[in-house]
């Protein structure tokens, strides 16, 4: 007896629009998961180039402070050359004396 009592039309008509409920729920459900992917989808891409982005810089930045520290060095060793460079000559000016006073002595 807990069987509705109605027009069957009613009824068929009832049961459509339920199952038609449904299928648009199922609809916007997909509809709506797919784009939660292709958002996601989305964001990885953009990380990715966020990451490149990251290492171009970095390599830049490595090869920049690279080449700066080489262009130090080399400030270094022309100070160091310019220092040796003076001694040297002091040192050889010396030693050419030396033999000319040598020469000198072995000629007198």
């Amino acid at each position: 007896m807990d069987k509705k009592l109605g027009n069957p039309q009613q009824e068929g008509r009832r049961e459509e629009k339920r199952r038609e409920e449904k299928r648009r729920e199922e609809r916007e459900e997909k509809r709506r998961e797919e784009k939660r992917e292709k958002r996601r989808r989305e964001d990885k891409k953009e990380e990715k180039r966020m990451e490149e982005k990251r290492k171009r810089r970095e390599g830049k930045r490595r090869r920049t402070e690279r080449r700066e520290g080489k262009r130090r060095e080399e400030g270094r060793e022309e100070e160091k050359g310019k220092r040796k460079g003076r001694e040297g000559k002091r040192r050889e000016g010396k030693e050419r004396n030396e033999k000319k006073g040598m020469r000198k002595e072995r000629k007198e």
